[in-house]
């Protein structure tokens, strides 16, 4: 699809806003407050705050970097979505090249600073997402694959990890627990905004699980999902890393978002009502366990399984 070379219905946007909105605040931000999570967690109240700063700042311009090249590789797709279809990517605004060129600088900055402040781990992982959410999913498996979603999912799961990594320097139990319970979180989630944004993903030609196999069968599957997470996020509390009042919020938040789930059993539900509050629901899970774990931490008395 050619660039319309209008301007978005908002009218057209500054330099600085251009540059700002193809980088996907939003994603950036949500992945700010995970690797926070994941970072007071390792730390266990002793903060090196310029590590922490170190650590997000670089990371949400990794973040940042793939956003932009991805919004430069999807400007085919997302003229077909009412969602993206103002993209300056999209309406012309914002050539595929000047985007990927600001993806690439971003990322160069954010690799670099993690490289300078943190450790090899750290930056392996931070990579492995990248190239993940860059090469594997947005390249290929989004347009061609029903499993683009679970391979996208090891993507999202990375920030809490990268987090954990800067304090630790390996990667162990915790670590571990950390990148299977984001994974987890990421499939209902995600599964959710492909129901109520369905006509959009049908539109653009992308077989995200319901355009493909039916909205029932993709609710079966966050039921087990969100099961699988709720499961997940004990281990925490189990293995010693976090104490209980973390494990209070995680079986509240994770029972809520089940039972919401459950809902879209019932008979004549409206699909996109009830998958927009499942949505939501999952954002206020995530975020609240990422503070839990944050302020609510412990020292294991062993570690096992750790590398680096």
């Amino acid at each position: 699809m050619k660039p319309s070379g209008k301007p978005s219905a908002e009218g057209p946007q500054g330099p600085f806003k251009r540059y700002l909105t193809v980088t996907k605040p939003g994603i950036i931000m949500g992945n700010l407050i995970a690797s926070a999570g994941g970072f007071f967690l390792a730390s266990r109240g002793e903060i090196d705050y310029l590590l922490l700063l170190a650590t997000v700042v670089g990371l949400s311009l990794v973040v940042a970097s793939g956003c932009a090249i991805n919004n430069g590789i999807d400007r085919d797709i997302d003229g077909h979505m009412q969602r993206t279809r103002n993209r300056v990517t999209v309406t012309g605004e914002m050539s595929v090249l000047a985007a990927v060129a600001h993806g690439v600088v971003l990322g160069l900055l954010g690799f670099g600073l993690l490289a300078w402040q943190t450790n090899t781990i750290t930056v392996l992982f931070a990579a492995f997402g990248f190239v993940v959410y860059v090469g594997l999913y947005s390249l290929w498996l989004k347009r061609s694959s029903v499993y683009g979603t679970l391979i996208g999912s090891l993507s999202g799961a990375v920030p809490p990890v990268v987090g954990y990594c800067a304090v630790t320097g390996s990667f162990d139990v915790g670590a571990g627990i950390l990148l299977l319970m984001f994974c987890l979180w990421q499939m209902p989630h995600s599964y959710a905004i492909a129901i109520f944004r369905y006509d959009d993903y049908k539109a653009a030609g992308i077989p995200v699980l319901p355009v493909a196999q039916g909205i029932g069968k993709t609710k079966l599957h966050m039921v087990l999902y969100i099961i699988a997470f709720g499961l997940v996020t004990v281990l925490l509390t189990a293995t010693g890393y976090a104490g209980y009042g973390y494990l209070a919020v995680a079986c509240v938040t994770s029972l809520w978002w089940l039972v919401l789930a459950l809902k879209g059993w019932q008979v004549e539900v409206d699909n996109s009502g009830w998958a927009k509050q499942v949505f939501m629901v999952s954002i206020v899970t995530i975020t609240a366990l990422s503070i839990a774990m944050a302020v609510d931490f412990h020292s294991p008395a062993q570690h096992w399984l750790t590398l680096g």
